[in-house]
């Protein structure tokens, strides 16, 4: 399956993404530590985004397909930038799931969220440190 995603130049450092099959718009900015302006996700913020919406995504299959509820659940996710080459050097990321979830239950979603398709996309350079922390929400 493939899905197609166009992109135009707005200037001033900024870029119209038109993801095809629903239409939806996004815009994106260069930070400010690179001459943008920063008013909007970055390319490399959508990476991070991305890598938490997909894992996410992936716990809340499970959970709908066993019966869990995860609508309280939720990810923090921050993108270090390394210099030379300026690249993605980090993304730790940590998950706040609901405390009433079965130790069995949470291995399960635990596994899920690693087999996601973002994270298995990453630069082996990448360190990803993820953390569940079940909490009373």
């Amino acid at each position: 399956m493939s899905v197609e995603i166009t992109g135009n130049y707005l200037g001033k450092l900024k870029v119209q993404l038109n993801h095809g099959p629903s239409g939806a718009i996004l815009t994106t900015a260069a930070p400010v530590d690179n001459n943008g302006d920063g008013s909007s996700f970055s390319p490399t913020d959508l990476v991070a985004a991305a890598l938490g919406a997909c894992m996410l995504t992936i716990m809340g299959i499970v959970a709908e397909r066993d019966g869990i509820d995860l609508s309280k659940a939720s990810f923090r996710v921050e993108k270090h930038m390394s210099a030379t080459p300026r690249r993605i050097g980090s993304l730790p990321i940590s998950f706040s799931l609901p405390a009433d979830i079965l130790p069995e239950q949470r291995a399960k979603l635990e596994r899920a969220a690693l087999t996601c398709p973002v994270h298995h996309s990453l630069h082996p350079d990448i360190e990803v440190k993820v953390e569940f922390k079940y909490e009373s929400m």
